[in-house]
């Protein structure tokens, strides 16, 4: 596994990630092993627009066959938005790390996330 020094970039790609979650593990964001690149995860927010029910959502960084959870189950409220991740708790996700979500009923949770692929 290698990881570019961010210091000395050559490249910087600002990129938005949207999808609906659903109630198996969602993946989001990917950084696919021998990439070569680090990708800097700036904001995620997950939205129920379910109008009536509240969903629970559950992000993890999926590494080496292991869910790490950043979220564990947490309320999304009817109408709402939850900011997951943002700036200043950003991550960065090294090759063959999968940042994923996973929803307490399908149709009622989308993510959109913002980040930049480092390389």
């Amino acid at each position: 596994m290698s990881a570019p020094n961010i210091v000395q970039v050559s490249t910087i790609t600002a990129k938005t990630a949207v999808t609906a979650v659903s109630t198996s593990a969602t993946n989001i964001v990917a950084n696919s092993a021998g990439s070569n690149t680090v990708v800097k995860i700036n904001t995620l927010i997950i939205s129920n627009v379910d109008g009536t029910n509240s969903a629970n959502v559950t992000v993890d960084l999926y590494r080496n066959s292991t869910a790490y959870r950043i979220a564990y189950t947490v309320a999304v409220p009817a109408d709402s938005t939850l900011v997951i991740l943002d700036k200043s708790s950003g991550i960065y996700l090294e090759e063959g790390d999968t940042l994923r979500a996973t929803a307490s009923a399908n149709s009622d949770l989308e993510a959109v996330c913002s980040y930049e692929i480092i390389g």
